[in-house]
């Protein structure tokens, strides 16, 4: 007997399906994992590295120079910190609440977090296997994102998106 929910997910739309695939992909990873993470570490992890890189840093920066520090900016820094700080907790990543380059503090991945990054990323390729995304699923999935890219980049972009 097919599963019951199987008809339902017959008549959904598009972005249900994203929604589905997007949480099959994290239970998988996160029941997998060497490390205890929720949801939200997990993506806030892969920020962390994202980051790291030079580029992504001098826009952060800049960002940060040119926000207007109103009580709702500090209230989001601040619960960023408060969740980096978990990670930090678990030995993933150091914090820099000084730093030299112009922002309230700085994250940068410890040799366990590149580990678990590392690891993280075997089971995302572990769980495209198991659910039998192929190469043309692939293509389909990549045009997709393509096309999604702009929506998500222009409104962090509209948002001087800096933590």
């Amino acid at each position: 007997m097919a599963h019951p929910h199987f008809k339902a997910i017959e008549n959904m739309e598009a972005s249900s399906f994203i929604s589905i695939i997007e949480e099959s992909k994290l239970t998988y990873v996160r029941d997998n994992l060497d490390i205890h993470l929720h949801e939200s570490q997990v993506k806030l992890l892969k920020r962390v590295k994202k980051h790291e890189k030079p580029h992504h840093k001098r826009i952060r920066i800049k960002q940060y120079e040119k926000a207007e520090k109103t009580d709702l900016f500090k209230l989001h820094e601040e619960l960023y910190l408060k969740s980096y700080k978990k990670l930090a907790k678990k030995g993933l990543i150091e914090i820099d609440e000084s730093p030299e380059n112009g922002l309230p503090y700085d994250c940068s991945l410890t040799e366990k977090g590149i580990e678990v990054l590392e690891e993280i990323a075997r089971l995302e390729s572990e769980w495209e296997e198991v659910v039998g995304v192929g190469d043309e699923d692939k293509e389909v999935l990549k045009k997709l994102a393509l096309n999604s890219f702009e929506i998500s980049y222009n409104h962090k972009k509209k948002l001087d998106f800096i933590f």
